[in-house]
């Protein structure tokens, strides 16, 4: 297995970006399958991964509802479950590539995984719970807590909390307890975590203890202050918006940035494309910093909220240089993948046409 990063030690083939909180990275370069092996799969915290034994967990259901209730890690687990394919990507996946460099981890390309995910539908619990009329929001709260080290921030410890529309966590949110057919490890969330499909991760909380529905919209810290960004009205008045659907993008696995690639030999281009709820319709690749396009094979899964893998067989150029490669996406609804980064979508959302530069020898 290749080691990542070669300025970063790895943890188990990971790359790390930070120690404290844990941030690891997978190295992109070895996506080899559809869905990524658990010990693969990048892990995102932002405070310390908590402690919590499967005895001792319990989930609240409260706020705008007939009859609240809480349920043990059994009695979850004895619910009807359903398994469905869900690609996580970090908001800043990508922030590495940026110039200049801005704050936040800096992530390469694997701050992105898909995986099969079994857990019990949200929408059970909440028809358990007897929403009230009003209703519009469902916060999920994870026991993970710290402070916040930069201001505007709120004093004191918080948890990590974000909510969705209750007509998403009615739709396809999950209460997920395994993760590719196993239980899940302490770093993704054990004993249970949301996954809200074709959503930035941050929606998808870990270590989940609390599901408060409200009648007003939720403006915590990582709603309304950070994962944030300026959406134009049709005034042009910058409006602060909370990050939610993943937007398209194509990446590269391999050739890596600062490859070496032997001179006029066949190639295989390959990597994955995602675009929210919509379908990879086509990834096309250029080999020439983007003066010529050519269609790459899609791979045959292919649905909703999960990564469709793409190859292209590249004959590198008989002569010696730099040469860059880029890949862009096309989706079900007929968006293509933009050379152009808006300058209102801060550190995150990093899905214009990322250039892989490698040298032909």
């Amino acid at each position: 297995m290749k080691s990542g990063d070669k300025n970063n030690p790895t943890s188990n083939g990971l790359i790390v970006r930070e120690q404290e909180p844990l941030n690891l990275e997978m190295p992109f370069a070895d996506l080899n399958s559809f869905q990524t092996p658990n010990e693969l799969f990048y892990v995102r915290c932002h405070f310390p991964i908590p402690e919590i034994a499967a005895a001792d967990w319990r989930l609240k259901i409260e706020g705008e509802v007939e009859e609240p209730f809480e349920l043990d890690y059994a009695a979850l687990r004895a619910m009807e479950s359903r398994t469905v394919a869900a690609t996580l990507e970090c908001a800043g996946n990508n922030r590495d590539f940026l110039e200049p460099k801005v704050k936040g981890v800096q992530w390469g390309l694997g701050a992105v995984g898909n995986a099969s995910w079994t857990g019990v539908p949200l929408s059970a619990v909440l028809d358990r719970a007897k929403v009230k009329p009003g209703a519009i929001e469902v916060i999920l709260e994870g026991a993970d807590e710290g402070e916040i080290a930069n201001p505007p921030k709120p004093g004191g410890r918080i948890r990590f909390a974000r909510s969705v529309p209750l007509s998403k966590a009615r739709q396809d949110v999950l209460l997920a307890h395994e993760m590719n057919g196993e239980i899940l490890s302490p770093s993704h969330g054990f004993p249970v975590r949301a996954i809200v499909p074709g959503w930035y991760a941050v929606a998808s909380i870990k270590w989940l203890r609390r599901i408060i529905v409200t009648s007003r919209p939720f403006a915590g810290y990582y709603q309304s202050i950070d994962y944030t960004f300026w959406e134009r009205t049709a005034d042009d008045l910058p409006t602060l918006k909370s990050l939610t659907e993943q937007l398209l993008k194509a990446e590269i696995a391999r050739p890596e940035r600062g490859e070496v690639v032997p001179a006029n030999t066949p190639y295989r281009v390959h990597g994955a494309a995602w675009a929210g709820d919509a379908e990879i319709t086509k990834v096309e690749i250029s080999t020439d910093a983007g003066a010529t396009w050519n269609p790459a094979r899609l791979g045959d899964d292919s649905m909703p909220n999960a990564w469709r893998l793409w190859e292209f067989d590249w004959r590198t150029p008989a002569t010696s240089g730099p040469q860059t490669l880029m890949a862009r996406a096309t989706d079900s609804r007929g968006r293509t993948q933009s050379f152009e980064r808006s300058p209102d979508a801060g550190t995150y959302m990093i899905t214009h046409i990322l250039p892989i530069v490698v040298e032909v020898r």
